[in-house]
């Protein structure tokens, strides 16, 4: 249930100064193929940081 007020607010109003992603970020936050590019990197990074720790 919605607090007095907030029924009104617009998400990305001109109030607010969050940035709204474009059309490249959108297509590269839902495209499972470069997510799974981009998992594989991020793991062999993590690798890479453990394994000098160790």
């Amino acid at each position: 249930m919605a607090k007095y007020g907030e029924k009104n607010i617009k998400a990305y109003g001109n109030n607010y100064t969050t940035m709204t992603p474009g059309p490249v970020a959108k297509f590269m936050r839902t495209c499972v193929i470069f997510q799974i590019f981009r998992f594989i990197a991020i793991n062999i990074k993590m690798l890479v940081v453990v394994s000098k720790s160790h």
